[in-house]
């Protein structure tokens, strides 16, 4: 892919196997070098396969922090929220303290909820927020990563998490990590797959400004559909 850290995978399992592997590896490099790794998790059909490979591996999870890179704001258990699937494929599976999971409080709706998340983010200074080791991150059909969609204020504004009030998908109200926190970690995994995406790659391609096109220095694992291949 041109200007883009891209690597292709046959099919969806093993994209998924590859990322759980460089995951587990980014978290005992962290904890070697910081005693402590911080993971940001994404929804979708793509981290899932991830999740389900990742309580396989030997990761120090009692050492780890999860947070989430965007959620939707809908009840505590709703069964569309990003966390309800990160408990059912990951969480629930390996030994991290509750402490150490760090949600989006969505059911407060956007704007108190941006408002929360960044107060456990840290401070306006990005030299005290928390820097996060590795970010995932998917792609929608229309370019969109975590909640920021294209065209949306949610991608101008510089606070630590933000809200959005009018997704294009349902349900319209949700909260995201601003583009400033996702752009601060140290390591960025975009995981595509599926010929649905390989539009709006080919729209980056060409030099579109599409929302998941501005994650600075970012690894985009594509299977083959995705790619475009």
């Amino acid at each position: 892919m041109n200007a883009l850290n891209a690597r292709v995978f046959s099919n969806a399992d093993e994209l998924g196997q590859f990322a759980a592997e460089l995951t587990a590896k980014a978290a005992a490099e962290a904890i070697a070098a910081r005693g402590v790794f911080h993971l940001v998790l994404a929804g979708g059909n793509t981290p899932r396969i991830c999740y389900e490979k990742l309580h396989n591996m030997d990761v120090d999870w009692p050492r780890t922090h999860i947070w989430f890179g965007d959620e939707r704001c809908l009840p505590v258990g709703d069964s569309d929220r990003n966390d309800r699937m990160a408990d059912e494929i990951l969480l629930k599976h390996v030994d991290i303290p509750a402490n150490q999971i760090h949600r989006m409080q969505a059911e407060l709706g956007p704007e108190k909820a941006a408002e929360t998340y960044a107060a456990l983010l840290g401070d306006a200074s990005a030299k005290d927020m928390v820097r996060f080791d590795m970010v995932h991150l998917g792609t929608g059909e229309d370019g969109h990563t975590a909640s920021l969609f294209p065209g949306h204020a949610t991608l101008a504004d510089d606070r630590l998490a933000v809200p959005e009030f009018d997704s294009p998908k349902p349900p319209p109200e949700r909260v995201s990590m601003g583009l400033r926190t996702l752009n601060a970690a140290r390591q960025k995994l975009i995981l595509a797959a599926g010929a649905g995406k390989a539009d709006a790659l080919n729209r980056i391609r060409a030099g579109e400004k599409l929302p998941v096109a501005m994650i600075e220095d970012a690894l985009w694992l594509l299977d083959k559909a995705a790619s475009g291949q």
